[in-house]
C-alpha cells in the first residue's frame, strides 16, 4: 500500500477547500496554477493576490449589515483597514476601492494617505483613525491634514499627554478624538496592564476633567484592543463588555460620543483544520451591545472594527524550491530551501506564528517527517512546526529527479515585509525575493505583473556605504543664485 502525500491530506482535512486544489498534480491558489508562475518567474517569489482583500472586506461588512438589519441596531458599521499591516500601494488601493476608512500608527503614515489623496483614491471624507503614540511630528501632521480638509479624522489617545500636546498644535476646533482603554492582559502576559491607554478607571475623571468644555476637541470613539484577537473566549467577553459599560458611562454625558471601537482583529486561516465561526461572533457583539444600550436607554454606537491581518493575511504567499535534503541523524531529515525563512517570514521565527506549508509537486510521492531549514548561516533560520506533531509531513523525493520540490507557505500576506524590512540590508545578504503580485482584470482574468524584481547586490552595498549614492545634478547656470542674507 503507497501512502502518498496527497492520501494524507485527504485523510486529515476536508481536501480540496478554499484557496486551495490540485491541477494536474500541481497545487493552485485560489484558482491560480502556481507550476505557471513558477516556470515564469522561477523562484523564489513572494506572491499577493489582490482579490483575496476584496473578498474579506466583503464578507466581514456583509455578516456586521446583516445582524445590524436583524436587531434593529440604529448604528452604522465601518470597516477599517489598518495600514501598519502591509503598506504596499497594490494592497491599500485594493482596499480603498471597496470604500473602507483607514487607521495610521505613525507620522509617515500620513504621508501615505496625502499620497492616495493626490492620486484621487481616497477623499477627505474619509473617516481617518489615528492610533498609536503620538510624537510631536505625527501630531504635527494630523492637525495640518486636519486643517487640510480631513475633518473626518479622529485622534485616539493613547495617553493622557497627548491630548495636551495636541491642543497646543490646534488652532481652529474642535477636533475629533477618541480614548484608549488600557486592557488587562491574558494571565500569561509579562505583565498585567497594557501599556497603550488609559487605565479604565481614570477614563471618567480624564473625560470630566481635560476634554468636557474643551473647545479644542470633542470626544467621538472609545477604543479597546485585544492583541490575541476577537476570540470566543471569557477574556475577550470580559474586556468587551467593561469597555461598552465605560462607553455607556460615557455617553450619558458625553452627547458627541458616537462610536465604539472594537478590540482586536478577526482571525486568519493558518493551517487546514482552521474553524472559526465569523457570523456567530458578529452576532454575539451586536446583540450585546444593542441589549446593554437598550437597557440603559443610550443611542446605538456605530461600531468601528480595525482589521489588518484578516484583511490582507490570506493575499499572500512564498514560493521556494528545495535544493538539498540532509540527513544529520536517524530521526532528522532537513530540507534546504533556496532562501532565508527568517529574513521572508519573520514571524514563524519571532512569535512561532503558523502558517500553511503545501508542496506544490509531487503530491504523489510517499511522505516523510522533515525540517525546513534556510541558507542562512543562523542557528534558528529553520521550520518546523505544523500540525502533525510539533514536525512536518512532506513528499519524499531524489535530488536526481528533474524536478525539485517546490514548497509555499501560504497567508503570510501581514506584517511580514514590515517586519524583515522589505528592501533593507538581509541577514546574510541574503536578497528579497521577486514580488509578484496576481489580480483579474474586468473579465475576470488572471492578470500577473513583477512589482518588485530580486533585490541585487548594488541596492544592498549601496544601502552599506560600499557604493556611493548618485552625484547630485547640478544647478543650471540660469538658475538664480543669489546669497542669503
Amino acid at each position: 500500500m503507497k501512502n502518498t502525500y496527497f492520501d494524507l491530506i485527504e485523510q486529515t482535512y476536508y481536501f480540496p477547500q478554499e484557496g486551495f486544489d490540485l491541477r494536474d498534480g500541481y497545487l493552485t491558489f485560489h484558482g491560480i496554477s502556481l507550476k505557471y508562475l513558477i516556470e515564469k518567474y522561477g523562484t523564489p517569489f513572494k506572491l499577493t493576490y489582490l482579490p483575496r482583500i476584496n473578498d474579506q472586506i466583503r464578507k466581514a461588512r456583509n455578516l456586521f449589515n446583516r445582524e445590524i438589519r436583524a436587531n434593529n441596531y440604529n448604528g452604522r458599521y465601518y470597516f477599517c483597514y489598518c495600514t501598519k499591516c502591509c503598506h504596499f500601494h497594490h494592497v491599500i488601493s485594493t482596499a480603498l476601492k471597496e470604500k473602507v476608512q483607514l487607521e495610521t500608527s505613525s507620522a509617515f503614515d500620513i504621508d501615505l494617505i496625502q499620497q492616495l489623496y493626490h492620486k484621487g483614491e481616497l477623499d477627505k471624507s474619509t473617516i481617518i483613525i489615528h492610533n498609536g503614540y503620538k510624537t510631536d511630528e505625527y501630531i504635527t501632521k494630523i492637525v495640518k491634514s486636519i486643517n487640510d480638509g480631513f475633518e473626518n479624522s479622529i485622534v485616539v489617545l493613547d495617553s493622557k499627554t497627548e491630548l495636551w500636546r495636541l491642543t497646543e498644535e490646534v488652532k481652529n476646533g474642535p477636533v475629533n478624538v477618541g480614548i484608549r482603554m488600557a486592557i488587562d492582559e491574558e494571565s500569561q502576559s509579562a505583565y498585567y496592564t497594557s501599556r497603550l491607554g488609559i487605565r479604565s478607571n481614570e477614563i471618567m475623571n480624564f473625560y470630566k476633567s481635560e476634554i468636557e468644555g474643551n473647545e479644542k476637541v470633542q470626544l467621538k470613539m472609545l477604543h479597546f484592543f485585544i492583541d490575541s484577537g476577537i476570540q470566543d473566549s471569557l477574556y475577550y467577553w470580559g474586556e468587551f463588555q467593561k469597555a461598552l459599560k465605560i462607553y455607556i458611562e460615557l455617553k450619558k454625558i458625553c452627547p458627541t460620543l458616537n462610536s465604539l471601537n472594537l478590540g482586536g482583529g478577526f482571525p486568519f486561516r493558518s493551517h487546514l483544520g482552521f474553524e472559526y465561526d465569523y457570523e456567530y461572533m458578529i452576532k454575539e457583539i451586536v446583540k450585546n451591545i444593542k441589549d446593554a444600550c437598550a437597557k440603559e436607554k443610550v443611542d446605538d454606537p456605530d461600531i468601528f472594527t480595525e482589521f489588518g491581518k484578516y484583511t490582507v493575511g490570506e493575499s499572500g504567499a512564498i514560493i521556494f524550491s528545495v535544493l538539498e535534503k540532509k540527513q544529520q541523524n536517524d530521526a532528522e531529515l532537513w530540507y534546504i530551501i533556496d532562501n532565508s525563512l527568517m529574513n521572508t517570514i519573520p514571524d514563524a521565527w519571532s512569535i512561532h506564528e503558523k502558517f500553511i506549508l503545501l508542496p506544490i509537486n509531487k503530491w504523489d510521492n510517499e511522505y516523510t517527517r522533515v525540517n525546513i531549514g534556510g541558507i542562512s548561516c543562523d542557528h534558528s533560520d529553520y521550520y518546523n512546526s505544523e500540525d502533525f506533531n510539533q514536525q512536518i509531513l512532506l513528499p519524499k523525493f531524489s535530488l536526481n529527479e528533474k524536478e525539485p520540490l517546490y514548497l509555499g507557505f501560504f497567508h503570510t500576506g501581514a506584517y511580514q515585509d514590515s517586519i524583515s524590512g522589505y528592501g533593507g540590508i538581509k541577514h546574510c545578504l541574503i536578497p528579497s525575493p521577486k514580488h509578484v503580485v496576481v489580480d483579474r482584470d474586468e473579465k475576470g482574468n488572471y492578470v500577473d505583473y513583477v512589482f518588485r524584481s530580486e533585490q541585487t547586490v548594488h541596492e544592498m552595498l549601496n544601502i552599506l556605504g560600499y557604493i556611493p549614492p548618485p552625484t547630485p545634478t547640478p544647478m543650471p547656470k540660469s538658475a538664480s543664485t543669489k546669497k542669503l542674507k
